[in-house]
């Protein structure tokens, strides 16, 4: 073996010529998940086809229909197209990994976000250890001198600096003026240009209007002020300067804005250093001293808001922002400063927009208070009121931080970083798996982070000194979860993995509390009376998000105490008439309560509106949606009355079973009363999957929900219809107990009734009379009145006999209960999943969709989910997202104050892809339209 130092790159080369391939290192590039808009790719295919052939390794590629690149361009390049790269010893991604999809004893090179101790990644990095992963970050990847080898920086300026050039064309449009920035409709996103060519093409055209038709003169020359020197001021500049410009010192900003007879065919811009925005706090004197500052920044204040904001537009941040260092304008100093221009003391359209590219949540500007998503990339801070909201036409400064700016520019950020990553990665491939850390070249060494289920020298703080556990952070969150039951354990154990948070669990069931957190060093339980408002209040209070899992009733009280200590609330249960009506003082508390989070509604709203958005983006309308859900057990054990089992509380599907029902079929509105919601049923609904055979039963109020998915005019479509999914038979027969008195709530019993037989005897004779089989019989065929013959008479005796067959002598110790609540008791108990057997979620929307073209097609999405030995599928499917929800609200990813539900993209997609990667996963088909009549006839059976 010959080695051969290059002194440029400092890379050693080896020669293989003698050398089996088997001694070299394969490599897997892994499929993008962690958001739809990643569509990078860590090495292209023409790196891919250099890499097989210059050093013969094999490259396994996870298929993708997303990645930029076609799964076919990979195998022309000579790469394995296969779903398992297992057999990579090398395993290239952008993003961060999934803990669920890191493999074991594999080295790993992506964008890890660990290094700086992320304590959302701390789970993440503490499953590489678990795996003896050999983990390599990008990030640290340097030369001798410090600088970064493989980057997407000037991508992330390219993106970024257009984007906000259509944000502010947007911003201005709200602002009622038409400008420049509005040529071609208006400048677009920067992901909707092929390349960057064809982006910069259309600014041109932007540029050629400013020229001719110039800027508002309201606004006065329009000013943008950059921050940095790195590669992503470079990018955004690179892309600025394609418009026509001028640069000038930021100490002639004040002579330039307020020149009478300005030059409006232009744009201008200033490249900021620390000492035009930094000065002493002593005696306000400018930095003279940067040495000093960098080693006393204490000493030091910004005075940003006086020297730079009142002669600027638009702030683009290329610098990255440190704690120590005072930041370049607070909240408050934005305040002031919006109060003096509301005075008309400063020019209106002054910190019009920031667009932060490096995305620093409350960083050097404390107003970006959370990243923005590629779909909805920009919000607006009404600094004077201390309220975010996304109009554009409202007060405020706009807002952009976007933290996935390169994947907007796929194409050429992916190939700029694939050949820069190239020599290492042959490095690497032309080496054994098994080559020792430190025989490593040094750039290599220097960039790993973790090694044989270690941190590395440099690394070994990240997890304090015990590296088996991951809560070792000060200033952690408190979620604070009122309720423990069901579906609370997957929410616990989801959010428990973060070591920046602290879980409370309050119940008022210790024993179920104790056993949610006692696995977890980072959860505690207390006890909960919901009726002390002194004490529910000193809970909230200490609390950072608030999880309401308590009885549907009890919602709108917590929520009271949310808006009265301002604190976030997330619950999975409806939005009631009475939360609705806490809109205004929740927007006015300036806190969050998002409700209908779980499965039904929850997931339901989630996968809807991702269909439905993506089709009005493309231009089309929904002319009918149907959407069903169910929590069902799985066909093998459904051999009960009912075809029904409990994986939660039986009293809530009881009580839903009487809610009146409206829905909108054939273009006219349909009501269904309570009293008759499961005679009028809907006996046959079909599914893509024949082997089930479910009848349904419609489900609340289905109008209201065109307007909350964005449908338009009901009067335009054909139907809006939600319903619930139950195996065929269930309707006739609850509607039979209710018709007996079994789902009654209207007075108390339970006193009256000692034993079950009681209870059955009191709920068929309406007293304590002590019936004889015989009796009950009759007295249940004269309450049903149906002919003797009747094939429900059979069933409905069957049910009871079974209900009493175990337990019709066993005490009753409810108090004050009504026939129903009893009913709920007896259900939970005699309806119960035994050992091993699985309940079932069944979620199926139907897509009546009517494209520009005039054509029209029906798009389905199905979610089929078991349950399993470690959980039902009703407490990964509630649990589960509400757990998920509360990690957006908890990084501050959800703008939103008030009522919410999750129907905007920025919720529901991450959402649904971190769903996907635990394998509740809706499949999309599209199918020939059809017009689905739906016909709730019941079964004649009444």
């Amino acid at each position: 073996m010959i080695r051969i130092q290059n002194s440029k790159s400092r890379l050693f080369i080896k020669n293989y010529t003698t050398a089996s391939t088997t001694s070299r290192s394969t490599v897997g590039i892994r499929r993008e998940n962690k958001s739809r808009w990643e569509r990078r790719a860590a090495l292209t295919p023409d790196i891919v086809k250099q890499l097989v052939q210059e050093t013969g390794t094999k490259v396994y590629v996870q298929p993708s229909t997303k990645r930029i690149f076609t799964n076919e361009s990979y195998e022309k390049a000579g790469a394995i197209i296969t779903e398992d790269i297992s057999k990579a010893d090398i395993i290239l991604g952008i993003k961060e990994v999934p803990e669920a999809s890191l493999l074991k004893d594999k080295t790993y090179l992506f964008f890890s976000h660990t290094h700086k101790g992320n304590e959302k990644n701390m789970p993440m990095l503490q499953s590489v250890l678990d795996k003896k992963i050999r983990l390599i970050d990008y990030e640290l990847m340097k030369d001798e001198t410090g600088k970064r080898l493989v980057a997407f920086g000037k991508f992330a300026g390219n993106a970024g600096m257009i984007d906000i050039f259509h944000g502010m064309g947007h911003r201005f449009l709200g602002l009622g003026y038409s400008t420049p920035f509005m040529v071609d409709n208006y400048t677009s996103m920067a992901h909707a240009y092929p390349t960057i060519a064809e982006a910069k093409s259309a600014l041109h055209r932007m540029g050629d209007a400013i020229v001719e038709n110039g800027t508002p003169k309201d606004f006065g020359p329009l000013v943008y002020a950059f921050t940095g020197s790195g590669n992503v001021t470079k990018g955004a500049m690179e892309i600025f300067k394609e418009i026509p410009h001028e640069f000038v010192p930021a100490e002639d900003l004040s002579k330039l804005v307020n020149d009478k007879n300005p030059r409006l065919d232009r744009l201008y811009a200033t490249q900021l250093e620390v000492k035009d925005y930094i000065e002493q706090k002593s005696g306000g004197g400018k930095l003279i001293d940067y040495e000093d500052y960098l080693v006393n920044p204490e000493r030091y204040q910004s005075n940003f808001h006086h020297k730079i904001a009142p002669y600027t537009n638009c702030v683009v941040t290329g610098a990255y922002w440190d704690k120590n260092y005072p930041r370049l304008m607070t909240n408050k100093q934005l305040s002031e400063f919006e109060k003096l221009k509301s005075k008309g003391l400063i020019n209106k359209g002054k910190m019009m927009s920031l667009a932060d590219i490096v995305c620093d949540v409350k960083g050097a500007f404390e107003c970006l208070s959370h990243s923005t998503n590629v779909d909805d990339g920009f919000f607006y801070y009404d600094a004077i009121r201390d309220i975010e909201h996304t109009d554009a036409e409202g007060k405020g400064i706009q807002i952009m931080g976007i933290d996935i700016l390169p994947a907007e520019l796929p194409v050429e950020s992916s190939e700029f970083f694939s050949k820069a990553l190239y020599p290492y990665i042959k490095e690497m491939v032309e080496s054994s798996p098994n080559t020792p850390l430190d025989e490593l070249p040094s750039l290599l060494r220097n960039a790993t982070i973790a090694d044989q289920g270690k941190l590395t020298e440099s690394h070994k703080g990240l997890l304090g000194s015990n590296t088996s556990t991951v809560s070792t952070f000060n200033d952690k969150k408190t979620v604070l979860l009122l309720g423990s039951g069901m579906v609370a354990a997957p929410l616990v154990e989801h959010l428990a993995k973060r070591s920046d948070v602290n879980i409370v669990v309050a119940s008022n069931m210790s024993d179920e509390a104790n056993a949610l957190v006692k696995n977890f060093k980072n959860a505690e339980s207390a006890p909960l009376d919901i009726s002390n408002h002194q004490e529910l209040s000193r809970l909230v209070s200490k609390a950072d998000v608030v999880v309401s899992l308590v009885p549907a009733f009890l919602h709108t009280q917590v929520a009271n105490v949310c808006i009265e200590q301002r604190k976030d609330m997330v619950t999975a249960s409806y939005v009631s008439k009475e939360m609705e009506e806490l809109e205004t003082k929740a927007q006015k508390a300036g806190i969050l309560i998002m409700n209908e989070v779980g499965l039904d509604p929850g997931m339901d709203h989630m996968s809807a509106m991702k269909i439905i958005d993506e089709a009005q983006r493309n231009g089309s309308k929904i002319k009918s949606f149907i959407s069903w859900c169910g929590g069902l057990p799985s066909p093998e054990a459904s051999n009960v009355p009912l075809g029904y089992k409990f994986s939660w509380s039986p009293r809530g599907v009881l009580t839903a079973s009487g809610n009146d029902a409206v829905y909108w079929n054939n273009g006219e509105k349909h009501t269904i009363s309570g009293e008759n919601l499961l005679k009028e049923h809907f006996p046959v609904v079909q599914t893509p999957y024949a082997g089930f055979v479910f009848e349904g039963l419609a489900n609340r109020n289905s109008l209201g929900y065109a307007d909350i998915y964005g449908l338009g005019d009901l009067s335009e479509m054909d139907t809006m219809f939600r319903g619930t999914l139950r195996y065929q038979g269930y309707s006739d027969l609850l509607y039979a107990f209710r018709k007996l008195g079994f789902l009654d709530q209207d007075k108390p019993i339970a006193d009256q009734c000692q034993t079950w037989s009681n209870y059955f005897d009191f709920v068929l004779s309406g007293n304590n009379s002590k019936l004889s089989q015989d009796e009950k019989y009759q007295r249940m065929v004269d309450k049903l009145k149906l002919p003797k013959d009747h094939f429900m008479i059979e069933k409905a005796w069957s049910a009871i006999s079974y209900f009493l067959s175990a337990n019709n002598q066993e005490k009753i110790n409810s108090k004050n209960g009504s026939a129903l609540d009893l009913f709920s008791i007896l259900l939970s108990r005699r309806l119960k999943y035994d050992k091993g057997e699985r309940d079932m979620v069944a979620m199926h929307h139907e897509f009546g969709v009517e494209h520009r073209s005039g054509k029209k097609e029906t798009l389905t999405s199905t979610l089929i989910k078991y349950g399993n030995e470690t959980h039902t599928a009703m407490a990964d499917t509630v649990g589960l997202p509400t757990a998920m929800t509360v990690d957006l609200v908890l990084d501050n990813k959800i703008p939103e104050r008030g009522v919410q539900r999750p129907t905007k993209p920025h919720v529901y997609l991450p959402i649904l892809d971190q769903l996907e990667m635990k394998g509740i996963k809706f499949i999309e088909k599209s199918q020939p339209y059809k017009l689905n009549r739906l016909n709730a006839t019941g079964s004649n059976s009444w």
